[in-house]
């Protein structure tokens, strides 16, 4: 049977991550179904007439219907509330005008239309959550725990879990979180875990050689805010004590002053460090001249939902990691797929043993085949979209 779909995405489509988190999914899935597309695009992108021009004949082009809507900052919880009342007024419309089946929200906002057009249409609705959305308010430091915006969150949150026909998960650790839920005992949803995915066409292996000016330890974008960066200096401080000619590859933009204080607050030498900038087309060559990849992620409460599209983007260019537990299902990917190592601790102790651990690992010929097959059976895009096409299916199949 058909699977017509509504989907809502409070993110813009003319932003980066519209286009490799739902455009690269949707194009694929709109063959053989109607799909109509509402994003919120902000006044900013909508203003560049060349791209949004460009964006909107690639969406034509695989068949989606797009409605893109006025995305409104301020005041906050005022304009919020005004894009919710219109995403649900236009998302009823396209509902009821094309006897639309399914209704799928990425994230929390999304989720309020969708929730609010399936109790008035009796449309399937498919809470597609990203992760523990107001947890990682709080552990952000956004909010207080105690304070009212949380609790209506994860009232809301509630509501969601409750009332969806289908959920879609990050994480496989979320999905176990989530059995914990007092109020989901005897109501679980049925739900499907579909990771963050990377265009594994773009980041592959490359014929670059690596290691010619010795060992390259590389850290790919943001240093603040969910990374533990210090940790990650650290580390690289202690490779330093054992391979004095290892190398330092940084790839990062706008934080360049902050991290070069961090690297001399330990004392590692300039000449130990190439600091850069690159656009994300350019991200896979630079990985191709690394080794092996670093990055620490806060091992917080919401961080269990979490899949760090940076690891997707190193196994894929068949890199093996040195990351950390308590974020995902990133240590079970990398400890049971033997592609990386998950420190449960940042102590010296630890640092040295996880170090000792990865340079066997990189030493390994077969390490590169082994991370380029993990990326394609955990983080291909393909996957992802055979995962959603069964969901839109499942939920089509029953009336």
């Amino acid at each position: 049977m058909k699977s017509d779909v509504l989907y809502i995405s409070y993110d813009g489509m003319l932003e980066p991550l519209g286009q490799s988190q739902v455009l690269a999914y949707l194009k694929h899935l709109a063959a053989g179904r109607s799909i109509h597309l509402i994003s919120f695009e902000k006044l900013e992108d909508w203003s560049d007439s060349v791209a949004r021009e460009r964006v909107a004949r690639d969406i034509a082009d695989a068949g989606i219907i797009w409605h893109p809507l006025r995305y409104h900052k301020r005041p906050s919880a005022l304009a919020t509330s005004w894009d919710i009342a219109v995403g649900i007024a236009s998302g009823l419309s396209l509902v009821l005008r094309h006897r639309l089946r399914i209704v799928h929200a990425r994230s929390y906002v999304a989720s309020v239309m969708a929730l609010a057009i399936k109790r008035m249409t009796g449309a399937a609705f498919v809470f597609d959550m990203r992760g523990f959305w107001a947890d990682e308010r709080v552990d952000g430091g956004l909010w207080p725990r105690e304070g009212r915006m949380f609790r209506v969150a994860k009232g809301f949150e509630k509501r969601f879990l409750l009332a969806a026909d289908h959920v879609v998960s990050l994480t496989h650790a979320a999905v176990h979180e989530m059995k914990r839920f007092p109020y989901l005992a005897t109501r679980m949803p049925p739900m499907t875990v579909i990771p963050t995915c990377a265009d594994l066409g773009r980041f592959k292996p490359t014929s670059t050689q690596r290691g010619s000016g010795g060992f390259v330890l590389g850290y790919v974008g943001s240093a603040g805010t969910w990374y533990l960066f210090d940790e990650v200096v650290a580390c690289f401080a202690q490779l330093l004590r054992s391979r004095p000619e290892a190398r330092f590859l940084i790839v990062n933009r706008g934080e360049h002053a902050y991290i070069r204080d961090r690297l001399a607050a330990v004392g590692v030498p300039n000449g130990s460090v190439e600091l850069t900038t690159a656009t994300h087309s350019e991200v896979p060559l630079q990985m191709a001249r690394m080794d092996a990849g670093i990055f620490f992620i806060k091992p917080v409460f919401s961080k269990q939902a979490s899949a760090p599209t940076k690891l997707a983007e190193f196994l894929g260019c068949g890199i093996p990691c040195l990351g950390n537990a308590g974020v995902g299902d990133m240590a079970e990917v990398l400890e049971g797929e033997r592609v990386g190592v998950a420190l449960e601790a940042f102590d010296q102790a630890s640092l040295v043993n996880g170090l000792e651990r990865l340079l066997e690992l990189v030493a390994d010929p077969d390490v590169s085949a082994r991370c380029v097959s993990t990326a394609r059976r955990h983080f291909s895009l393909d996957e992802g979209v055979v995962r959603y096409g069964n969901v839109y299916r499942q939920l089509a199949a029953v009336e």
